[in-house]
Protein backbone atom coordinates (compact mmCIF):
# COMPACT_ATOMS: atom_id res chain seq x y z
CA UNK A 1 0.00 0.00 0.00
CA UNK A 2 1.40 3.16 -0.94
CA UNK A 3 2.23 5.63 1.79
CA UNK A 4 -1.13 7.77 2.94
CA UNK A 5 -1.27 11.42 2.79
CA UNK A 6 -3.96 14.00 3.84
CA UNK A 7 -3.50 15.53 0.51
CA UNK A 8 -2.32 14.36 -1.74
CA UNK A 9 -0.92 16.67 -4.90
CA UNK A 10 1.89 14.86 -6.93
CA UNK A 11 0.00 11.89 -7.39
CA UNK A 12 -2.56 14.21 -8.72
CA UNK A 13 -0.04 16.14 -10.55
CA UNK A 14 1.48 13.11 -12.06
CA UNK A 15 -2.12 12.51 -13.97
CA UNK A 16 -1.89 15.79 -15.68
CA UNK A 17 1.61 17.25 -15.49
CA UNK A 18 1.62 16.82 -19.56
CA UNK A 19 -1.20 19.49 -19.86
CA UNK A 20 0.21 21.24 -16.91
CA UNK A 21 3.90 21.80 -17.90
CA UNK A 22 3.40 23.52 -21.30
CA UNK A 23 1.05 25.61 -20.26
CA UNK A 24 3.32 26.97 -17.63
CA UNK A 25 5.62 26.88 -20.26
CA UNK A 26 3.34 29.42 -22.01
CA UNK A 27 3.90 32.00 -19.09
CA UNK A 28 7.42 31.65 -19.13
CA UNK A 29 8.10 31.91 -23.39
CA UNK A 30 5.92 34.78 -23.48
CA UNK A 31 7.16 36.67 -19.87
CA UNK A 32 3.35 37.75 -19.16
CA UNK A 33 3.46 37.27 -15.25
CA UNK A 34 0.89 39.26 -14.19
CA UNK A 35 -2.90 39.67 -15.94
CA UNK A 36 -1.53 37.93 -18.77
CA UNK A 37 -3.59 35.55 -21.25
CA UNK A 38 -3.67 32.62 -19.07
CA UNK A 39 -5.60 34.98 -16.07
CA UNK A 40 -8.17 36.06 -18.95
CA UNK A 41 -8.50 32.51 -20.07
CA UNK A 42 -9.24 31.07 -16.67
CA UNK A 43 -11.69 33.67 -15.68
CA UNK A 44 -13.65 33.12 -18.96
CA UNK A 45 -13.43 29.79 -18.63
CA UNK A 46 -15.00 29.66 -14.20
CA UNK A 47 -17.43 32.18 -15.56
CA UNK A 48 -18.69 29.52 -17.76
CA UNK A 49 -18.42 26.59 -15.49
CA UNK A 50 -20.13 28.61 -12.52
CA UNK A 51 -22.88 30.22 -14.47
CA UNK A 52 -21.59 33.46 -12.93
CA UNK A 53 -21.43 36.73 -15.18
CA UNK A 54 -18.12 37.84 -12.98
CA UNK A 55 -15.38 36.22 -12.21
CA UNK A 56 -12.20 38.52 -10.32
CA UNK A 57 -8.89 36.60 -9.90
CA UNK A 58 -6.92 37.47 -7.34
CA UNK A 59 -4.04 37.23 -5.07
CA UNK A 60 -5.37 34.73 -2.14
CA UNK A 61 -8.76 33.19 -0.52
CA UNK A 62 -8.77 35.82 2.35
CA UNK A 63 -8.23 38.88 0.17
CA UNK A 64 -11.02 37.99 -2.12
CA UNK A 65 -13.08 38.06 1.36
CA UNK A 66 -11.85 41.42 2.38
CA UNK A 67 -12.32 43.02 -1.32
CA UNK A 68 -15.91 41.59 -2.05
CA UNK A 69 -16.94 43.59 1.25
CA UNK A 70 -14.72 46.83 0.21
CA UNK A 71 -16.34 46.33 -2.75
CA UNK A 72 -19.96 46.46 -1.16
CA UNK A 73 -19.20 49.71 0.96
CA UNK A 74 -19.36 48.70 4.50
CA UNK A 75 -18.59 51.04 7.17
CA UNK A 76 -16.91 50.99 10.10
CA UNK A 77 -19.02 49.78 12.92
CA UNK A 78 -21.26 48.05 10.75
CA UNK A 79 -22.04 44.25 12.07
CA UNK A 80 -21.19 41.44 9.65
CA UNK A 81 -22.65 38.03 11.19
CA UNK A 82 -20.87 34.65 10.27
CA UNK A 83 -20.25 31.36 11.82
CA UNK A 84 -18.69 30.78 15.06
CA UNK A 85 -17.01 26.96 13.71
CA UNK A 86 -14.54 27.77 10.69
CA UNK A 87 -11.12 28.87 10.27
CA UNK A 88 -10.26 32.22 11.09
CA UNK A 89 -10.03 34.17 7.85
CA UNK A 90 -13.27 33.97 7.54
CA UNK A 91 -13.28 36.76 10.54
CA UNK A 92 -10.40 38.22 9.93
CA UNK A 93 -10.88 40.10 7.13
CA UNK A 94 -14.07 41.38 9.22
CA UNK A 95 -12.16 42.54 11.89
CA UNK A 96 -9.43 44.55 9.44
CA UNK A 97 -11.82 46.21 7.93
CA UNK A 98 -12.85 47.81 11.14
CA UNK A 99 -16.47 45.79 10.88
CA UNK A 100 -18.03 44.57 13.83
CA UNK A 101 -18.39 40.88 13.89
CA UNK A 102 -21.16 38.65 15.24
CA UNK A 103 -20.36 35.19 15.54
CA UNK A 104 -23.64 32.83 15.66
CA UNK A 105 -23.20 28.92 16.45
CA UNK A 106 -23.88 26.22 13.98
CA UNK A 107 -26.46 23.23 12.69
CA UNK A 108 -25.41 20.24 14.85
CA UNK A 109 -26.61 17.78 11.78
CA UNK A 110 -24.16 20.25 8.80
CA UNK A 111 -21.55 22.22 10.75
CA UNK A 112 -22.69 25.19 8.36
CA UNK A 113 -24.25 28.56 10.20
CA UNK A 114 -27.74 28.21 11.99
CA UNK A 115 -29.66 30.21 10.58
CA UNK A 116 -32.39 30.78 13.98
CA UNK A 117 -28.73 31.73 15.47
CA UNK A 118 -28.84 34.24 12.29
CA UNK A 119 -31.83 36.10 13.15
CA UNK A 120 -31.60 36.56 16.92
CA UNK A 121 -28.49 38.17 16.08
CA UNK A 122 -29.21 40.91 13.29
CA UNK A 123 -29.61 44.72 15.35
CA UNK A 124 -30.40 48.09 13.05
CA UNK A 125 -26.14 47.75 12.71
CA UNK A 126 -26.37 44.35 10.39
CA UNK A 127 -25.03 45.32 7.24
CA UNK A 128 -24.07 41.68 5.64
CA UNK A 129 -23.91 38.00 6.49
CA UNK A 130 -20.96 35.36 5.64
CA UNK A 131 -22.36 31.81 5.33
CA UNK A 132 -19.68 29.47 4.87
CA UNK A 133 -19.63 25.83 2.98
CA UNK A 134 -18.34 24.58 5.54
CA UNK A 135 -15.92 21.17 4.38
CA UNK A 136 -17.35 21.51 1.13
CA UNK A 137 -21.12 21.35 1.72
CA UNK A 138 -24.03 24.17 0.68
CA UNK A 139 -25.26 25.76 3.84
CA UNK A 140 -29.16 26.07 3.95
CA UNK A 141 -29.36 29.23 1.31
CA UNK A 142 -32.76 29.80 0.26
CA UNK A 143 -33.49 30.38 3.99
CA UNK A 144 -30.45 32.80 4.28
CA UNK A 145 -31.76 34.73 1.02
CA UNK A 146 -35.14 35.27 2.59
CA UNK A 147 -33.90 36.29 6.01
CA UNK A 148 -31.67 38.71 4.35
CA UNK A 149 -33.96 40.18 2.08
CA UNK A 150 -36.36 40.63 4.97
CA UNK A 151 -33.72 42.92 6.97
CA UNK A 152 -32.38 44.64 3.04
CA UNK A 153 -28.85 42.48 3.96
CA UNK A 154 -25.98 41.66 1.65
CA UNK A 155 -25.10 37.74 1.83
CA UNK A 156 -21.26 37.38 1.27
CA UNK A 157 -20.96 33.26 0.41
CA UNK A 158 -17.37 32.12 1.73
CA UNK A 159 -16.89 29.39 -0.86
CA UNK A 160 -13.13 28.56 -0.17
CA UNK A 161 -14.17 25.08 0.79
CA UNK A 162 -16.90 24.43 -1.21
CA UNK A 163 -16.38 25.15 -5.23
CA UNK A 164 -18.11 22.93 -7.70
CA UNK A 165 -20.89 22.00 -5.16
CA UNK A 166 -24.16 22.21 -6.56
CA UNK A 167 -27.22 24.04 -4.42
CA UNK A 168 -30.70 22.48 -4.54
CA UNK A 169 -33.37 25.17 -4.37
CA UNK A 170 -36.69 24.51 -2.88
CA UNK A 171 -37.87 24.75 -6.65
CA UNK A 172 -36.16 21.61 -7.27
CA UNK A 173 -33.08 23.74 -9.77
CA UNK A 174 -29.94 23.30 -9.03
CA UNK A 175 -27.25 26.18 -8.68
CA UNK A 176 -23.29 26.57 -8.36
CA UNK A 177 -22.49 27.58 -4.79
CA UNK A 178 -20.66 31.13 -4.76
CA UNK A 179 -23.19 32.50 -7.21
CA UNK A 180 -26.33 32.50 -4.79
CA UNK A 181 -25.65 35.22 -2.78
CA UNK A 182 -24.79 39.54 -3.87
CA UNK A 183 -21.01 38.02 -3.75
CA UNK A 184 -18.24 35.27 -3.37
CA UNK A 185 -15.01 34.59 -2.41
CA UNK A 186 -13.10 31.56 -3.24
CA UNK A 187 -9.27 30.51 -2.35
CA UNK A 188 -7.52 28.53 -4.72
CA UNK A 189 -5.32 27.47 -2.14
CA UNK A 190 -2.90 24.26 -3.22
CA UNK A 191 -5.06 21.54 -0.93
CA UNK A 192 -8.72 23.74 -1.86
CA UNK A 193 -10.66 21.04 -4.47
CA UNK A 194 -9.32 23.66 -7.47
CA UNK A 195 -6.17 24.28 -6.00
CA UNK A 196 -3.03 26.25 -7.85
CA UNK A 197 0.88 25.44 -6.97
CA UNK A 198 0.78 28.45 -4.95
CA UNK A 199 -1.73 31.33 -3.30
CA UNK A 200 -4.83 32.45 -5.55
CA UNK A 201 -8.35 33.70 -4.84
CA UNK A 202 -11.12 34.98 -7.07
CA UNK A 203 -14.12 37.00 -6.36
CA UNK A 204 -17.79 36.19 -7.97
CA UNK A 205 -20.85 38.05 -8.37
CA UNK A 206 -23.97 38.95 -11.09
CA UNK A 207 -23.74 42.71 -9.79
CA UNK A 208 -22.68 44.78 -12.96
CA UNK A 209 -21.67 47.87 -10.82
CA UNK A 210 -20.31 45.39 -7.92
CA UNK A 211 -17.84 43.98 -10.39
CA UNK A 212 -16.94 47.00 -11.93
CA UNK A 213 -15.87 48.32 -8.24
CA UNK A 214 -14.22 45.18 -7.71
CA UNK A 215 -11.65 45.09 -10.25
CA UNK A 216 -10.37 48.12 -9.18
CA UNK A 217 -9.89 47.32 -5.78
CA UNK A 218 -7.79 44.57 -6.52
CA UNK A 219 -5.57 46.89 -8.71
CA UNK A 220 -4.79 49.61 -6.53
CA UNK A 221 -8.03 51.45 -7.35
CA UNK A 222 -6.98 52.10 -10.77
CA UNK A 223 -9.31 51.19 -14.29
CA UNK A 224 -6.44 53.56 -15.59
CA UNK A 225 -3.20 53.33 -15.01
CA UNK A 226 -1.94 55.97 -12.42
CA UNK A 227 -5.40 57.20 -12.02
CA UNK A 228 -6.37 55.98 -8.84
CA UNK A 229 -10.61 56.25 -8.04
CA UNK A 230 -11.22 53.96 -5.30
CA UNK A 231 -9.17 53.20 -2.39
CA UNK A 232 -7.58 49.59 -3.50
CA UNK A 233 -5.37 47.12 -2.95
CA UNK A 234 -2.41 44.89 -5.19
CA UNK A 235 -4.10 41.89 -5.04
CA UNK A 236 -3.37 39.75 -8.80
CA UNK A 237 -3.91 36.18 -9.31
CA UNK A 238 -0.45 35.39 -11.24
CA UNK A 239 -0.19 33.88 -14.48
CA UNK A 240 1.48 30.78 -14.05
CA UNK A 241 -1.02 30.09 -11.14
CA UNK A 242 -3.78 30.79 -13.79
CA UNK A 243 -2.64 28.14 -15.90
CA UNK A 244 -2.11 25.98 -13.30
CA UNK A 245 -5.95 26.43 -12.30
CA UNK A 246 -7.17 26.48 -15.94
CA UNK A 247 -5.42 23.27 -16.56
CA UNK A 248 -7.21 21.40 -13.78
CA UNK A 249 -10.63 23.09 -14.32
CA UNK A 250 -11.91 20.63 -17.30
CA UNK A 251 -11.40 18.37 -13.93
CA UNK A 252 -13.25 19.31 -11.49
CA UNK A 253 -16.01 17.79 -11.40
CA UNK A 254 -14.00 14.55 -11.73
CA UNK A 255 -12.20 15.64 -8.56
CA UNK A 256 -15.08 16.27 -6.76
CA UNK A 257 -17.26 13.18 -7.86
CA UNK A 258 -13.68 10.89 -7.00
CA UNK A 259 -13.96 12.57 -3.63
CA UNK A 260 -17.97 11.55 -3.35
CA UNK A 261 -16.68 8.13 -4.47
CA UNK A 262 -14.12 8.37 -1.84
CA UNK A 263 -16.72 9.34 0.71
CA UNK A 264 -18.98 6.73 -0.01
CA UNK A 265 -16.88 4.22 0.90
CA UNK A 266 -16.28 5.90 4.04
CA UNK A 267 -19.43 6.23 4.83
CA UNK A 268 -20.17 2.29 4.07
CA UNK A 269 -17.54 1.69 7.20
CA UNK A 270 -18.68 3.58 9.58
CA UNK A 271 -22.61 3.99 9.07
CA UNK A 272 -24.32 2.59 11.48
CA UNK A 273 -21.68 2.55 14.26
CA UNK A 274 -23.45 4.06 17.42
CA UNK A 275 -20.28 6.02 18.40
CA UNK A 276 -19.94 7.66 14.52
CA UNK A 277 -21.94 10.26 13.19
CA UNK A 278 -21.05 10.55 9.25
CA UNK A 279 -20.82 13.78 6.88
CA UNK A 280 -24.67 14.03 6.44
CA UNK A 281 -26.47 18.00 5.15
CA UNK A 282 -29.91 18.83 3.64
CA UNK A 283 -32.90 17.12 3.20
CA UNK A 284 -32.79 16.38 -0.02
CA UNK A 285 -29.29 14.56 0.20
CA UNK A 286 -31.67 11.70 2.32
CA UNK A 287 -28.71 12.60 5.03
CA UNK A 288 -26.23 10.73 2.92
CA UNK A 289 -24.25 13.36 1.17
CA UNK A 290 -22.14 10.77 -1.36
CA UNK A 291 -24.98 10.19 -3.03
CA UNK A 292 -25.59 13.91 -4.36
CA UNK A 293 -23.81 17.19 -5.69
CA UNK A 294 -24.58 19.51 -2.29
CA UNK A 295 -21.30 18.36 -1.06
CA UNK A 296 -17.92 18.45 -2.19
CA UNK A 297 -15.83 16.80 0.90
CA UNK A 298 -13.03 19.29 0.98
CA UNK A 299 -13.11 17.23 4.12
CA UNK A 300 -14.59 14.14 5.21
CA UNK A 301 -15.81 14.98 8.75
CA UNK A 302 -16.55 12.33 11.55
CA UNK A 303 -18.21 13.68 14.71
CA UNK A 304 -17.51 10.96 17.31
CA UNK A 305 -19.68 10.60 20.71
CA UNK A 306 -18.12 8.91 23.91
CA UNK A 307 -14.26 8.42 21.98
CA UNK A 308 -11.09 10.41 23.01
CA UNK A 309 -11.08 11.79 20.12
CA UNK A 310 -7.19 13.32 20.80
CA UNK A 311 -6.05 9.79 21.60
CA UNK A 312 -7.48 8.62 18.59
CA UNK A 313 -5.74 11.24 16.55
CA UNK A 314 -2.34 9.66 17.91
CA UNK A 315 -3.28 6.27 17.42
CA UNK A 316 -4.03 7.24 13.58
CA UNK A 317 -0.82 9.24 13.44
CA UNK A 318 0.99 6.03 14.79
CA UNK A 319 -0.24 3.80 12.02
CA UNK A 320 0.55 6.31 9.52
CA UNK A 321 -2.41 7.73 8.85
CA UNK A 322 -2.63 11.69 8.84
CA UNK A 323 -5.99 13.58 10.28
CA UNK A 324 -7.09 16.80 11.26
CA UNK A 325 -9.22 18.53 13.51
CA UNK A 326 -11.05 21.62 11.75
CA UNK A 327 -11.46 23.50 14.46
CA UNK A 328 -10.14 22.49 17.73
CA UNK A 329 -11.06 26.50 19.22
CA UNK A 330 -14.01 28.33 18.08
CA UNK A 331 -13.50 31.75 16.99
CA UNK A 332 -15.37 33.31 19.72
CA UNK A 333 -12.63 32.05 21.84
CA UNK A 334 -9.75 33.13 20.36
CA UNK A 335 -7.27 36.26 21.61
CA UNK A 336 -7.75 38.10 18.71
CA UNK A 337 -11.66 38.27 18.89
CA UNK A 338 -13.10 37.94 22.18
CA UNK A 339 -15.66 40.28 23.07
CA UNK A 340 -17.90 40.25 26.37
CA UNK A 341 -21.03 40.27 24.06
CA UNK A 342 -20.97 36.65 23.99
CA UNK A 343 -21.92 34.04 25.78
CA UNK A 344 -20.92 30.62 25.83
CA UNK A 345 -24.55 29.61 25.99
CA UNK A 346 -25.33 30.41 22.55
CA UNK A 347 -22.40 28.00 21.63
CA UNK A 348 -23.40 24.77 22.39
CA UNK A 349 -22.82 23.11 19.54
CA UNK A 350 -19.63 24.51 18.14
CA UNK A 351 -18.33 23.78 21.71
CA UNK A 352 -19.18 20.21 21.71
CA UNK A 353 -17.81 20.12 18.20
CA UNK A 354 -14.40 20.83 18.73
CA UNK A 355 -14.16 18.11 21.09
CA UNK A 356 -15.69 15.68 18.86
CA UNK A 357 -14.59 16.05 15.22
CA UNK A 358 -11.97 14.57 13.22
CA UNK A 359 -11.13 14.76 9.56
CA UNK A 360 -9.78 11.70 7.63
CA UNK A 361 -7.45 11.74 4.57
CA UNK A 362 -9.44 12.94 1.57
CA UNK A 363 -8.47 13.95 -1.96
CA UNK A 364 -8.94 12.50 -5.61
CA UNK A 365 -6.19 9.96 -5.21
CA UNK A 366 -7.26 8.09 -2.66
CA UNK A 367 -7.42 4.14 -3.04
CA UNK A 368 -9.49 1.61 -2.00
CA UNK A 369 -6.42 -0.32 0.26
CA UNK A 370 -6.33 3.04 1.93
CA UNK A 371 -9.79 3.41 2.36
CA UNK A 372 -9.88 0.04 4.32
CA UNK A 373 -6.35 0.31 6.48
CA UNK A 374 -8.48 4.04 7.24
CA UNK A 375 -11.87 3.10 8.14
CA UNK A 376 -10.25 -0.23 10.17
CA UNK A 377 -7.70 1.63 11.97
CA UNK A 378 -10.42 3.90 12.94
CA UNK A 379 -13.32 1.05 14.02
CA UNK A 380 -10.29 -1.03 15.70
CA UNK A 381 -9.80 1.87 18.25
CA UNK A 382 -13.05 2.77 19.27
CA UNK A 383 -14.44 -0.58 19.55
CA UNK A 384 -10.93 -1.59 21.38
CA UNK A 385 -12.05 1.29 23.69
CA UNK A 386 -15.21 0.52 24.88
Amino acid sequence: MKKIQMVDLQGQYAKIKDVVDPSIQEVMDSASFINGPKVHQFQKNLEDYLGVKHVIPCANGTDALQIAMMGLGLEPGDEVITADFTFAATVEVIALLQLTPVLVDVDPVTFNIDVEAVRKAITSKTKAIVPVHLFGLAANMDELLELAKEHNLYVIEDNAQGIGANYTRRNGSKIKTGVIGDVASTSFFPSKNLGCYGDGGAIFTNDDNLAHTIRGIVNHGMYKRYHHDVVGVNSRLDSIQAAVLDAKLPHLDEYNNTRRNAARKYNEAFNGHPQITIPSGRTECDGICSTCDCHVFHQYTLNLRDVDRDALVVHLNENGIPCGVYYPIPLHRQKAYLDERYNEDDFKVTNTLINSVISLPMHTELDDDQINFITQTVLDFINNSK
